[in-house]
């Protein structure tokens, strides 16, 4: 798989960076850490992403209005959860979920399966 370059979505700084660190050592680039809605908001509009990996619950609300604009820009995504899919709202049930914990081969893999074609 070539480099990707990622967005975090992640309001857990600890998990943020080991997130940053998984995608170093995977050979990816992380293009932008987001933690607050607002600037998840304004990296979804106009940074440049081959993909994103978004946390369900950013400060204690939903990510969605994140997820609705990468798809509006066609940029693909990951929603990162302690709930698992059974937590998502039914619109994105199609949408790959990465359950945490995680470790990198979970990552490695759930990025081959998105994002293998790129």
């Amino acid at each position: 798989m070539r480099k990707l370059r990622v967005l975090v979505v992640e309001d857990e700084a600890l998990v943020a960076m080991l997130v940053e660190d998984l995608l170093n050592e995977l050979g990816h680039e992380v293009g932008a850490i987001a933690s607050r809605m607002e600037d998840a908001l304004a990296n979804a509009r106009t940074g440049q992403y081959d993909v994103a990996i978004i946390d369900l619950n950013l400060d204690g609300q939903p990510s969605y209005p994140v997820a609705d604009i990468l798809s509006e820009r066609g940029v693909l995504f990951i929603f990162a959860t302690g709930y698992g899919a059974g937590g998502l709202d039914s619109k994105y049930s199609g949408v790959p979920v990465l359950t945490k914990p995680f470790v990198a081969d979970d990552l490695e893999k759930m990025l081959m399966q998105l994002c293998g074609s790129i």
